[in-house]
């Protein structure tokens, strides 16, 4: 008889995971399993492919070793069985092992957890899903503290959650005098561009990780991306090597230019700047988000670090990150269905290729394609913000994020893309689309240099396309716009328009959209 069947899911590798409390090799049984669904649901980036099964494998090996007499219950490697999904497989072993429970801390997806109450139910078996401790607020937490607020914005949760854990305060109030330094995080890199940004650190591709890479060019060897680029850490120690590099080398600068974006012909121009890179080993559950913090505010301490920088860090992990994971289940499903300006365009052909003279969005596109890799203004305010000015379906948008970026899971990805990037839900926790012409991108890059396109033009052949479809998208939502507070500004440069000059912008835009796949 097994009393507990364990499953562990590829972003749950953490030896704390609360499915694993109170585990007895003698009676429970684990399970885990790559199958070829979770790579082809959407047409996922090699490097993200890799990163998720040598990680699993490096944590099932150092978790076994603890258990000389061995384990019940099995992993299985993609290519040595027959099932295409988690579902198929978890069936099999609970038909199987016949467990009196089956455990599982929250999965991270909304359909695994409903495909896995189905299968329990169908089986007579008792699901027992346990309180992803990961977190620093729950799911009922966030419940609580959303049905007590008047809206949902990450700014007062984030308040909260600062005086919850004593992070940076000085009693109820905190260190600076400021919640927030984002005002100071905003700097462009000038003409110069960056000056001697740090490198990524190094990880080695060992054996275990070599054999997934070989099986990922074999099984998916025509999904999109680039392995030559592989830098992920796939074990804890890689992960709190990168954790110590950040902390050490990047955070001091992190602040100034963590919203630049820059292209460089200079091979020894690190692509990453000084961001954490630390985003794949939290979301796979490698580092705690409390250890994280701890590093930095201890580092802020002992070596005097500029609070913007420091502060501007912790509120990505304390504030947004767990304020987008608590958003995805107060407002699943309805969330996956969201269209707000009920967009429909497909897709365009050149977000898998990079093949565009829109320079931005080339240099882009060809980062995250060799890196599995951007930073979160090339993904918010380029690719993000040219999908809703472009008025692609946000399902497909969606599918091309989660696909793409090595720290895709889609508790963090769909809000960030259908709230933060497309406003697909309508401003459930933004106040604003965010939205901007061709000026933004280039005061905040060099992007706009080697393009034909010119961001100060509105309409003619070198027309900035981004620029063309801003002014577009708010002459068609003119009058939303002039009733929000945080948007009436930008209508009133439409004010300035003449009634020639809005026909010929949307005329322009109208053909932009016809041939979206040639811009």
């Amino acid at each position: 008889m097994t009393r507990n069947l364990i499953l562990i899911l590829g972003d749950q590798l953490n030896l704390d995971n609360p499915a694993l409390d109170g585990f007895d090799a003698a009676q429970d049984a684990i399970f885990m399993a790559e199958v070829s669904h979770e790579a082809t649901k959407v047409w996922s980036h090699k490097a993200r492919i890799v990163l998720f099964l040598s990680a699993m494998r490096h944590f099932y090996d150092v978790f076994s070793s603890q258990y000389s007499n061995g384990l019940k219950g099995s992993y299985l490697k993609l290519g040595e069985h027959g099932f295409e999904t988690l579902k198929a497989a978890w069936a099999e072993q609970i038909s199987i092992l016949k467990p009196q429970k089956v455990i599982i801390c929250e999965p991270g997806e909304y359909q695994l957890e409903q495909d896995l109450i189905a299968l329990c139910k169908e089986f007579n078996t008792q699901l027992v899903v346990r309180d992803d401790t990961h977190f620093m607020c729950s799911k009922a937490d966030f419940i609580h503290w959303a049905k007590a607020s008047k809206q949902l914005r990450m700014e007062f949760f984030y308040r909260k959650m600062r005086q919850k854990y004593d992070v940076l305060m000085q009693g109820n109030e905190p260190v600076g005098g400021a919640w927030n330094y984002d005002a100071e995080n905003r700097k462009t890199f000038g003409k110069a561009g960056p000056q001697n940004s740090p490198s990524a650190p190094q990880v080695s591709i060992d054996k275990l990780t070599q054999a997934v890479i070989d099986t990922v060019e074999k099984h998916f060897k025509n999904h999109p991306g680039n392995l030559s680029n592989f830098i992920w850490p796939v074990t804890r120690a890689a992960a709190l090597k990168f954790l110590a590099d950040f902390i050490e080398h990047k955070l001091i600068g992190f602040g100034d230019h963590q919203d630049a974006m820059w292209q460089s012909a200079d091979s020894r121009q690190s692509p990453y700047l000084w961001h954490s890179l630390l985003s794949t080993s939290l979301n796979l559950k490698l580092l705690n988000p409390r250890e994280v913090i701890a590093a930095a505010v201890a580092a802020y301490h002992q070596h005097q670090l500029p609070l913007a920088s420091v502060e501007g860090f912790i509120r990505q992990i304390l504030g947004w990150r767990e304020f987008i994971r608590g958003v995805y289940w107060l407002d699943m499903p309805q969330l996956g269905e969201a269209n707000h300006y009920n967009h429909m365009r497909a897709l365009p052909s050149w977000y898998w290729t990079g093949e565009t003279d829109m320079n931005c969005m080339k240099q882009t596109i060809n980062d995250t394609m060799q890196q599995g890799y951007a930073h979160h203004i090339q993904r918010l305010m380029v690719t993000g913000m040219f999908g809703v000015l472009a008025e692609l379906n946000p399902r497909e948008v969606e599918a091309w994020y989660l696909a793409v970026y090595v720290d895709a899971v889609e508790w963090v990805e769909l809000p960030n893309v259908a709230g933060m990037a497309l406003y697909a839900n309508g401003g459930r926790f933004t106040s604003k689309p965010y939205v901007a012409s061709g000026a933004y991108i280039k005061r905040m890059s060099n992007y706009c240099s080697d393009c034909k396109y010119k961001p100060e033009l509105k309409t003619g052949d070198t027309a900035c396309p981004t620029t063309t479809l801003y002014w577009h998208f708010l002459i068609k939502h003119y009058d939303t716009f002039s009733r929000n507070p945080r948007t009436a500004l930008m209508t009133k440069n439409v004010d300035r328009f003449s009634e020639a000059d809005k026909v010929e912008v949307q005329a322009r835009a109208q053909y932009l959209l016809n041939h979206i796949n040639a811009v």
